[in-house]
């Protein structure tokens, strides 16, 4: 069974003419699993029981010939900052080793009633703090492309997963570039929808206003299917949007001619590699010679987005965390004497290195004296960006972007370097301040043959029109 070439329809058509069975894909992934995993480390549980029940679930439907739901035995990871139900969820993190959820995610529960066999729970950084998944407690996750190098973070585990063919898609989320960043590394597709369009709920909160939940796939169409799925106002996330869900798949399916594409010039500066600036470029002349129309805009807040994002998210985590105590579940540190101890010591030896700098960089920026200073004024720097993609999108219908400055980097290569490790979000973190849609799909290879992605931006709540120009040029690709 050659594993790489599976799709979604391809998986659901199979099963559904009987050709092969659900139980029979998911038996093959787990293989898979067993055999690469040791070499990748992208997952940190499995749930096998629950896949093979499912699996059987939909066996049973096929063979009475019944229709099969959308993504009818479809093999699927999900990154382990979402909770599912009796199957360990760490976030990550020592402090949640052994938490086991009662009850699931919506968007693993959307995808489960839709049919699809939950493998396991994927590797990511540590409360999805990272840019490389090397913050992640229990191991790195290595790019299969390159074992020398990181997957993107922080859902890398996701990304490295169906890049290495242990998952047909994953679910990954989204702060800061963490699904686009690690798609554009591990040479996958990766989206992040605009902020509402999926439900959080059961999603472990790093900062609430700028988390997403978000699909990979091998290619564009996998990717519209997961998020038409889980998509949608749910009535256990008050920030849901009550906005209908368009047919995704249908509206890839119109021309690009006559579009237009616009090209940021604060994207394409200092910092920028030569060989992503070339892929990027190519990959805009592609778009152009569909019929877009490439036309320059100026988002001039962008040098602003990165110390702003890095004062919102920190301190959101900052009062997120602070739930994390040693109290009510969660790592407990052992032989303390008095509650105040408990308190330090479970912190101090539960939380790892990032998420503690996360944590103190937040708690500052929140405290009295400096809250105008730094997180109220970084929340004004957050509206004016929000306003120059507003003035970009009344002149064009999408923006193309490199998705990463660099391809992946080495192992421990800016682990000791945060600042570096900051900046590498230089050109995603926009669209999660401005709540926007994005996607990363591959445009290239650099020498050492290592992925190249393209990011394509849109207005709120118009991944139609990004899904539309990304499956373009990945069929003129």
């Amino acid at each position: 069974m050659d594993l790489g070439s599976l799709t979604i329809d391809g998986v659901r058509s199979a099963i559904q003419e009987r050709k092969v069975t659900a139980a029979s894909f998911a038996e093959a992934h787990y293989a898979k699993i067993a055999s690469d995993d040791p070499q990748i480390g992208a997952y940190l549980a499995l749930s096998k029981d629950r896949a093979m029940g499912k699996a059987a679930e939909i066996d049973a439907l096929a063979a009475k010939g019944d229709q099969l739901p959308p993504l009818a035995g479809v093999p699927v990871g999900i990154k382990d900052v979402m909770v599912t139900r009796g199957v360990t969820t760490t976030a990550g993190s020592k402090i949640l080793g052994n938490y086991l959820p009662p009850y699931d995610c919506t968007a693993v529960a959307r995808l489960e009633a839709a049919g699809a066999v939950v493998l396991g729970k994927l590797n990511c950084d540590e409360f999805a703090m990272g840019s490389s998944n090397e913050n992640s407690a229990w191991k790195p996750v290595r790019n299969p492309r390159d074992l020398s190098r990181v997957p993107g973070g922080s859902s890398g585990g996701a990304a490295a997963a169906v890049a290495a063919n242990m998952a047909v898609a994953t679910l990954g989320s989204d702060t800061g570039g963490s699904i686009r960043q690690p798609a554009s590394f591990c040479g996958v597709v990766g989206l992040k929808p605009t902020y509402g369009r999926v439900s959080r709920y059961g999603l472990i909160a790093f900062a609430s206003s700028l988390d997403h939940i978000g699909p990979f796939g091998r290619n564009v169409k996998d990717t519209a299917l997961v998020l038409q799925t889980m998509a949608g106002r749910d009535a256990m996330d008050s920030t849901s949007a009550d906005i209908p869900v368009p047919d995704y798949v249908a509206e890839m399916g119109k021309p690009v001619k006559g579009l237009k594409i616009g090209i940021a010039k604060e994207y394409l500066g200092e910092g920028l590699d030569g060989e992503v600036r070339a892929a990027t470029e190519a990959a805009v002349q592609k778009l152009a010679r569909l019929g877009c129309e490439i036309v320059e805009v100026s988002l001039p807040h962008t040098k602003y987005a990165v110390p702003a994002y890095y004062i919102v998210a920190t301190a959101e985590a900052s009062s997120n965390l602070a739930r994390f105590d040693g109290v009510r579940y969660g790592f407990r540190a052992a032989g303390v004497r008095s509650l105040s101890e408990m308190y330090r010591r479970s912190r101090d030896q539960g939380f790892g290195a990032e998420v503690k700098r996360r944590i103190m960089l937040g708690t500052y920026a929140l405290s009295a004296g400096y809250y105008d200073a730094y997180y109220l004024k970084a929340q004004k720097v957050r509206t004016l960006l929000t306003r120059d993609f507003e003035e970009a999108f009344k002149s064009v219908d999408a923006i193309v972007t490199p998705t990463s400055p660099t391809a992946a980097f080495k192992l421990g290569e800016k682990v000791d370097d945060p600042l570096a490790m900051y900046l590498a979000d230089i050109y995603t973190v926009t669209a999660n301040l401005a709540g926007i849609p994005g996607i990363s799909v591959p445009c290239g290879e650099t020498r050492d043959k290592l992925p190249i992605g393209m990011q394509i931006l849109g207005r709120h709540f118009d991944e139609a029109m990004i899904l539309r120009v990304a499956g373009a040029f990945e069929k003129a690709a």
